[in-house]
């Protein structure tokens, strides 16, 4: 669990410069996803090569159609798709900490937002890039169910050999588990981005809001909505 602890304080960082609709996506890549595979997956799929059984006592037939069958492991499939989708939001933190501590790049929090917006909305399309191929990957290698029959004829097999899974029902019922948060994690990743894309950068310091979003002051007729404005109070990407 420490391998799985560092890659949570990592994702927890990075809610400090995420909407709202960014940190549900970190809620469920916690919960269902990290915590999930650590305290769950582990043991659906741990015995996978050792319960794979085949009706031939030829050496080697067993790897080779253990190979056949799982080119890739379910378990390590799964725990590579969660490192992949955690990088882009791993290099953002890394990008924002060390923008921070050059010297003179500080600044002022809508400044240092400003600055580090792009990277993040690239943290975002790298993310669903990730996610929608892990999903595409997930459904060509395994496809939505586990067969508690393979059928191998490869060599050095002498004959058509019949290869038994172990647990194919579990297993299943977790794939379609993991898709289906596959499916709601890629959502909210698209909604993230199309609210950073409509949302815009953030307001410099100073800088006056639109005239259609800021009335005239006191005293002015409409239309006359010019005059000095303090600064936005805030500065991160949050809404």
């Amino acid at each position: 669990m420490g391998e799985w602890g560092f890659l949570s304080s990592l994702l927890d960082a990075v809610q400090e410069h995420s909407p709202m609709v960014g940190r549900f996506w970190l809620v469920v890549m916690l919960l269902f996803r990290i915590l999930v595979l650590a305290t769950v997956g582990s043991d659906v799929f741990e015995d996978e090569q050792e319960e794979f059984v085949c009706n031939t006592q030829q050496p080697g037939c067993k790897p080779v159609c253990y190979d056949a069958a799982f080119p890739i492991s379910h378990y390590r499939f799964l725990v590579f798709h969660v490192v992949v989708l955690s990088a882009p939001a791993a290099l953002f933190v890394i990008f924002a900490v060390h923008q921070a501590a050059k010297p003179g790049r500080g600044g002022a929090p809508g400044q240092r937002a400003r600055r580090l917006q792009p990277f993040y909305v690239g943290s975002v399309v790298a993310r669903i890039a990730a996610e929608l191929g892990f999903l595409l990957g997930q459904a060509l290698l395994y496809g939505f169910r586990v067969q508690p029959l393979f059928v191998c004829r490869r060599r050095p097999c002498p004959h058509r050999v019949d290869c038994f899974v172990s647990r194919p029902t579990e297993k299943t019922v977790f794939i379609h588990f993991y898709f289906v948060v596959g499916l709601v994690s890629a959502l909210l990743s698209l909604a993230e981005l199309a609210h950073l894309l409509r949302k815009g950068p953030p307001a410099r310091p100073g800088c006056c809001p639109r005239p259609q979003e800021r009335g005239p002051a006191p005293g002015q007729p409409a239309g006359a909505a010019g005059g000095p404005c303090a600064p936005h109070p805030r500065g991160d990407l949050t809404v």
